[in-house]
């Protein structure tokens, strides 16, 4: 048996979203800035997407730019303002961002842009003073992360948009964990900028959006034929924008209830095992299908490894980092020590995961933990 729980890495691709990105690919193969008729086809169907996803957010059409995914989508959030404003010189973010927010901020850092990493407390939610004492007349955007990529927390993001609001700045979300599994409301949450992907949807990879409220003024990173009212040059990726949209118009709540029941279960099955402590909240406040969880003084890596030997796939941290040895910045952020940090493992579902997955999971990890805690000098 194989069991895939790496979702927040990335997803497999529904067989319905590749048989809608098809034709797109063969016969349906035309620029949509072409103006015969098999770009007009193109460009029709690009439109249509764009539909799909403003409607997701309540937002309208022309409030959304492609980009090619969450990376992208963030670093145009957050350069794009600053560029566009250039009185302003400070952005508040967090310190559980993904790398994505904090390399930026590092690299406008070096540009004369000040930024504010605010603090979050031992379940990884931001305090709403601190934030709000933060905002000067300084400041440009306030840029959090909806759900935590890492221990899912999901932020108060009505609080504070409207804190925003009232403070009149601007205030973007990274939502590429949270998409299609936690409401979005652009008009009721205040937010002005939302980063979304498709891969984290059983959507392609490679593809995602920026939503940007009317009257917003953005700066393009990429500069060429103007694609995307001039906000993202290059040509639109069709069939992968067909592919996000149709993954959108799949995700459905019935979905998220079923991921929600079969993290709980893992959840306290796990916890069932001697030293181990759930990393982030519990219930409505964490991510539907994260589970992040530190087994004292076991390697993460070796957990991962014997796990894979079993065919299950587990994450130690953010895909985005796996490959640096430094201790997981999320997990040092809500309190934890080096050891701790590096004695965790994430599992994330999907909606395609089973209750007889999760069985053989939590057999095989108990089995594997009571190997690894037998071989730990310190037990």
């Amino acid at each position: 048996m194989e069991v895939y729980l790496d979702n927040a890495a990335t997803t497999k691709i529904d067989e319905k979203v590749l048989k809608a990105m098809e034709p797109y690919l063969t016969e349906k193969y035309g620029n949509a800035s072409s103006l015969h008729t098999i770009g007009l086809e193109a460009k029709r169907a690009l439109e249509q997407s764009r539909d799909t996803v403003a409607k997701s957010i309540k937002a309208k059409p022309d409030e959304i730019i492609f980009t090619s995914g969450g990376t992208e989508s963030n670093n145009l959030a957050l350069k794009g303002v600053i560029f566009s404003n250039p009185g302003k010189k400070h952005i508040i973010t967090t310190s559980i961002e993904h790398s994505s927010i904090l390399e930026t901020c590092k690299w406008l850092e070096k540009q004369g842009i000040k930024i504010t990493y605010l603090p979050v407390d031992s379940e990884g939610f931001v305090n709403l003073e601190k934030l709000n004492n933060s905002i000067t007349k300084q400041t440009a955007l306030v840029s959090i992360i909806h759900a935590n990529n890492e221990i899912g927390t999901i932020q108060n993001i009505k609080e504070i948009g409207k804190i925003c609001k009232e403070k009149n700045v601007l205030f973007h979300i990274d939502a590429c964990q949270s998409f299609t599994k936690v409401p979005i409301d652009v008009k009721k949450q205040n937010i002005d900028l939302i980063s979304l992907n498709s891969h984290k949807i059983h959507g392609p990879k490679g593809v995602g959006a920026l939503y940007i409220r009317r009257g917003i003024r953005i700066t393009p990173l990429l500069h060429g034929g103007g694609h995307e009212k001039g906000v993202r040059s290059g040509t639109e990726n069709i069939a992968g924008i067909v592919g996000f949209a149709e993954a959108i118009k799949l995700a459905k709540p019935k979905y998220n209830n079923y991921m929600r029941k079969l993290r709980d279960k893992l959840i306290e099955e796990i916890l069932k095992i001697p030293k181990t402590n759930l990393n982030g909240p519990t219930g409505k406040n964490r991510l539907c299908n994260n589970i992040n969880i530190c087994f004292n003084n076991i390697d993460g890596e070796a957990i991962g490894g014997y796990l894979n030997a079993y065919n299950i796939y587990s994450s130690t941290g953010s895909a985005c980092s796996s490959h640096r040895l430094e201790p997981s910045h999320v997990l040092r952020a809500i309190g934890l020590s080096t050891k701790q940090a590096n004695s965790s493992i994430r599992l994330s579902l999907s909606r395609f995961n089973t209750k007889k997955e999760i069985d053989y999971v939590i057999e095989i990890l108990k089995k594997v933990i009571k190997k690894l805690r037998k071989m730990s000098p310190e037990k």
